[in-house]
């Protein structure tokens, strides 16, 4: 992995609205994404999603706005070229990869073949090893 992988958005659930709210910085410590609806699940800290998924369903004719996939962090990264245990880099921050994202049936609402489609491409969870902040267009590295 080289060093043009890159933050493209940040985004946080909201307890309230249960809409992603889109960030321009995130502040990440043991239990996930700071105020966060879903901080503190366990191996579910923070959801990784990459464009590829949305480009796929894009060719399919799916068009989603970034964050329908309901991520923290949006990259370029080839998620397929990563796996459990992996580590890595953003700023201060440490992530590992701690499980492949179940593609959630309420994709389906939105476009009966999404999920299938996407499958592979939905996004990765990863848990917070060493906490601090992120922003947009960070660098992320693989340790």
């Amino acid at each position: 992995m080289n060093n043009s992988h890159q933050i493209i958005k940040l985004y946080k659930a909201n307890k309230e609205t249960k809409q992603m709210d889109p960030m321009e910085s995130l502040e990440l410590q043991l239990g996930g994404v700071i105020g966060d609806k879903y901080f503190g699940r366990e191996d579910r800290e923070v959801l990784i999603s990459s464009i590829t998924g949305y480009q796929l369903a894009l060719e399919h004719g799916i068009s989603m706005k970034y964050g329908t996939l309901g991520e923290n962090i949006l990259t370029n990264i080839q998620l397929s070229n990563l796996s459990i245990g992996d580590k890595l880099q953003i700023r201060d921050v440490t992530l590992e990869i701690s499980m492949l994202c179940p593609v959630c049936t309420h994709l389906a609402t939105i476009e009966k073949k999404l999920p299938k489609l996407i499958k592979n491409d939905r996004g990765i969870f990863a848990k917070v090893i060493q906490g601090g902040e992120i922003t947009m267009n960070d660098t992320i590295k693989l340790l």
